[in-house]
């Protein structure tokens, strides 16, 4: 096969060379509702490959993705504490779940992750919608809560913050310890 990105012959669909030269992942925070976000892409950066994420391409380009950013910080992340991760909305569309992708990611000896705890009842897509439409329309999620704290919630993308938002409010700001994303590009 090809690479995705240069073209050159590749066993994967992004070679190792244009992993280490393009997919770099790069830490970014921000505070949503006074709960930390981290991302590690500028969406310029890989919204080509973000926009496979329903099609069968997509789960394998989240796997790479997932590998060169949040795997990446998983096996630095060393701490005494133990932590839970949470991919928002993780059942499984188009024969794959994206962020139950990047929350596999992040297994370590210190972070668990946890499937299927938050899901969306509403299931409107957002995708190109605006701030107004999402605000009107809800996720409406359901927290099959497990006495769970130290989480860190876990999504692709963060576009106007209304999901994260309505994620740390259900969950509680008190058990989230932080929130993860490939990319933020919501405005401050």
């Amino acid at each position: 096969m090809r690479c995705m990105l240069c073209e050159s012959l590749s066993f994967t669909h992004i070679c190792n060379s244009c992993q280490n030269n393009f997919l770099k992942p790069r830490i970014y925070k921000r505070k949503i509702n006074n709960t930390e976000v981290i991302s590690f892409y500028k969406y310029e950066e890989i919204k080509d490959l973000l926009h496979t994420k329903h099609t069968d391409l997509g789960y394998h380009i989240y796997n790479i993705l997932a590998r060169n950013s949040f795997k990446k910080f998983a096996d630095e992340f060393y701490t005494k504490e133990k932590y839970n991760s949470i991919a928002i909305d993780d059942h499984t569309r188009n024969g794959y779940s994206h962020t139950s992708i990047l929350n596999n990611a992040l297994s370590s000896n210190n972070i668990k992750p946890h499937h299927n705890k938050l899901l969306a009842q509403n299931k409107v897509t957002y995708s190109g919608k605006t701030k107004a439409f999402r605000l009107n329309n809800p996720r409406d999620f359901r927290y099959k809560n497990n006495n769970l704290n130290n989480i860190i919630l876990v999504d692709d993308i963060v576009t106007t913050g209304t999901t994260i938002n309505e994620a740390i409010k259900l969950v509680g700001n008190e058990n989230i310890a932080f929130c993860m994303c490939l990319v933020d590009i919501s405005k401050k």
